[in-house]
């Protein structure tokens, strides 16, 4: 049985050798030929289904908006200790805002040593990683090119999109660059694991092909609109199996000016230390275990306590979080992914097991350090 992965929307530009298929002896003599039967031009528009149309207006809008992303990093030759730098991977991205800022997904920049942003018009510029979520598979780019030429595609509501809504992907899949795709939406809140082993929720499914290459560009609505960010495939071979998947744009939205201040996440915190999802799993412990509390955090100063020792040395657990408000917690995992909706200053219910107790506490969420 093939073994089946999800695999990011990544092309390596390792190749550049190509090969012509009439160049291995073949001659006129060799083949056949008859003239082929040819339909009539079609040269009026208004011959064009009003979906086509919808297509064509799309991609003339918004694919000079659509940038390939290229990512190159220092690598030391074979047998030498010299260090040169070699393609590492190329991707798409899409214009933000005309102050240069562009979009697209952590996996495609990291650990590059140089990222390039080449536009429609074939010029290209060295980008600045403004910040990066590598949680959410999200990073901000900027260039220094003229206003002109950066125009932002509309952003729409991902939250007003239903199965079967036409989308479409623009993309540079496998180095081919500014390349439309067509489908529909498939599924709505999938769930994806990022480059840092963490769940993405309220993921967009699409059977719009997108293949290695096509990560970071835009999904777009009947409308070109932005309503999501293409970042990976479910594929047994890695090429497009008609099951990609697309980051909401609302959640792109929150995020960005996160990137822009912080140059990351700037996610709130409880103030507390947790065990580990592996020890908790062997010690059977059913939601989050709280070893320690900060000293005067929201989680203190609320009451919540972390692991005790009593007199005569034996360990107790303290308090084991269960939910956040309405949120149930399972793992580390869904705890962060709780507290990302929140930001420093907001007061949440904690709602935790201690000694076959059920507590609730009121926590003000903290900044982090």
């Amino acid at each position: 049985m093939l073994k089946q992965y999800i695999v990011p929307a990544l092309v390596l530009v390792v190749c550049a050798a190509a090969f012509n298929y009439f160049s291995a002896g073949f001659t006129d003599a060799d083949v056949t030929t008859s003239s082929p039967v040819l339909g009539p031009a079609i040269t009026d528009p208004s011959t064009l289904t009003s979906d086509e149309n919808n297509n064509i207006g799309i991609y003339r809008e918004t694919s000079p908006s659509v940038v390939f992303v290229t990512n190159t990093q220092l690598r030391r030759r074979l047998f030498s200790l010299n260090v040169m730098e070699a393609p590492a991977g190329s991707g798409t991205g899409f214009v933000w805002s005309d102050s240069g800022l562009i979009v697209t997904n952590y996996h495609v920049v990291h650990a590059a040593n140089r990222i390039n942003i080449t536009l429609t018009n074939g010029n290209s510029y060295q980008a600045e990683l403004v910040g990066a979520a590598p949680e959410k598979d999200i990073a901000l780019l900027r260039i220094d090119a003229p206003d002109e030429t950066l125009t932002p595609i509309p952003l729409g509501n991902s939250d007003a999109l239903s199965v079967g809504r036409k989308v479409l992907a623009i993309g540079n899949p496998f180095a081919l660059d500014t390349t439309l795709t067509v489908g529909v939406v498939s599924a709505l809140g999938r769930e994806i694991q990022s480059p840092a082993n963490r769940t993405i929720k309220n993921v967009i499914q699409t059977d719009a092909a997108i293949n290695p290459g096509n990560s970071g560009g835009p999904l777009l609505n009947s409308m070109g609109e932005v309503v999501g960010v293409n970042t990976a495939i479910y594929s047994p071979s890695g090429a497009s199996a008609g099951i990609g998947f697309a980051i909401p744009v609302n959640a792109v939205s929150k995020i960005v000016p996160q990137l822009i201040e912080h140059g990351r996440l700037y996610r709130p915190v409880l103030g507390i230390e947790t065990m580990p999802d592996r020890w908790a799993a062997q010690l059977r412990v059913q939601g989050v275990a709280v070893t320690s509390v900060v000293r005067g955090s929201g989680a203190d100063r609320a009451g919540m306590v972390g692991v005790r020792e009593d007199r005569f040395g034996k360990l107790h657990f303290g308090d084991i979080i269960i939910a956040i408000n309405d949120d149930e917690v399972i793992s580390n995992d869904s705890l962060l992914t709780a507290l990302e909706t929140y930001k420093p200053g907001d007061e949440i219910k904690v709602t935790t097991r201690i000694d076959d107790e059920i507590r609730e506490y009121q926590v003000v969420l903290d900044k982090p350090k």
